[in-house]
């Protein structure tokens, strides 16, 4: 996982092939939007273990599209199927392992010193 700033982001492996997720606050927004969840709702759900299947399934896309973006990939918008397809590839642990990781990269972000903005 790297940290630059306020974003998270991870990569899921399968194979040879490499996923790579992306969350800054935009994304989280987004996520939020997509799961109709407050991103520190589904940050407490992570350890209540509330935050479910969907949920990371949704998650998963938003990260999936936002490093598309940011990459100037091109090509299509990632969707919930593909990031449900990925999760059958890799299993639910790993892939909320990753977006949990990298979520909570974006949500710590200036609360250490070192990581502090502002010296």
């Amino acid at each position: 996982m790297t940290v630059t700033g306020a974003r998270g982001e991870g990569i899921i492996r399968h194979g040879e092939t490499e996923h790579r997720i992306l969350f800054t606050n935009r994304a989280l927004a987004e996520a939020e939007s997509a799961t109709g969840k407050s991103v520190l709702a589904l940050a407490q759900g992570f350890g209540a273990g509330t935050t479910g299947v969907g949920d990371i399934a949704q998650m998963l896309a938003v990260g999936l599209e936002a490093a598309r973006r940011d990459a100037n990939a091109g090509g299509r918008t990632y969707t919930v199927a593909d990031a449900y397809r990925i999760m059958d590839q890799v299993g639910f642990g790993e892939t909320a392992r990753s977006v949990m990781e990298a979520m909570s990269a974006v949500l710590r972000f200036g609360t250490d010193q070192d990581e502090s903005p502002n010296p």
